[in-house]
């Protein structure tokens, strides 16, 4: 069992940000310690949406309180995810900065959550460069999408071999989801310092919010990037259609899904 420290959005109803990835680590087995950056009734894509960022004082507030219990310790990874503003990158910088001088320290996953093709960023540029100079240096894993990695790096991305040249030096592992792989497949290119091995799903329709968070919950509960990727293909399949992840009704079929191999590796 792991476990691990998250910090991103949270929603009342459905599966994105905490509520994704705590649902996902808890039908694992493993234990979650969440602080929320967003309270929200559910993601933005419903008609009606109530709620808002928590105001970084409480964050701090909240971490405080965990530190003088002695809740902060003995965590086997720290997620980081959705940061709405600047204030809450530099909250989340300082924590991980805390964490990472603790012995044993935690492995730091930070899913850069800043936008996606075609339609660009989704958070401020200024919290978009906030977690470029702050957060990706403190990384252990970074896990963006191919948008995130090209805005991350500067650099346009448009096949695999510059994903790769891309990706290289900004951690030491870079898990980078959708890849350029064509219109009909996707998959995830791992890429650690020279090595780097390239894994492909099939791209689905229908599918519900909270992929991402859900497989980066699984890198962080220390899941090979195979296994995470082939337990989130069975748990995509069993939500198509559906308006939210089936996590929890679909667990005993995805949990069990077994590794997705690499179709090359370098």
């Amino acid at each position: 069992m792991a476990r691990v420290l998250i910090v991103s959005s949270y929603v009342a109803s459905g599966h994105v940000g905490l509520s994704a990835s705590g649902a996902v680590l808890q039908a694992l087995g493993h234990d979650v310690t969440g602080l929320p950056t967003v309270v929200l009734s559910n993601h933005l894509g419903w008609a009606h949406v109530a709620g808002g960022a928590l105001p970084v004082s409480q964050l701090r507030d909240m971490a405080g309180a965990l530190r003088a219990n002695g809740l902060l310790e003995d965590h086997d990874a720290v997620l980081v995810g959705y940061l709405p503003s600047p204030d809450h990158v530099a909250f989340a910088a300082d924590l991980v900065a805390e964490m990472r001088a603790m012995d044993p320290a935690p492995r730091i996953v930070v899913d850069p959550i800043l936008g996606d093709a075609p339609g660009g960023l989704y958070v401020p540029e200024a919290v978009a460069r906030a977690v470029r100079e702050r957060l990706v240096p403190l990384a252990d894993t970074l896990t963006p999408n191919h948008f995130e990695l090209g805005w991350l790096t500067g650099r346009a991305l448009p096949d695999l071999a510059a994903t790769l040249e891309a990706a290289g030096p900004l951690a030491p592992e870079v898990l980078v989801t959708s890849p350029p792989l064509g219109a009909e497949v996707t998959g995830l290119l791992a890429v650690r310092g020279r090595r780097s091995a390239l894994f492909r799903t099939l791209r689905r329709g229908g599918v519900p919010h909270g992929v991402g968070d859900s497989f980066a919950a699984m890198i962080a509960a220390g899941m090979a990037p195979g296994e995470a990727l082939g337990r989130l293909d069975a748990l995509v399949l069993c939500s198509i259609g559906a308006p939210h992840l089936a996590i929890a009704t679909s667990a005993p079929r995805w949990v069990a899904a077994p590794a997705i191999g690499p179709e090359s590796q370098v």
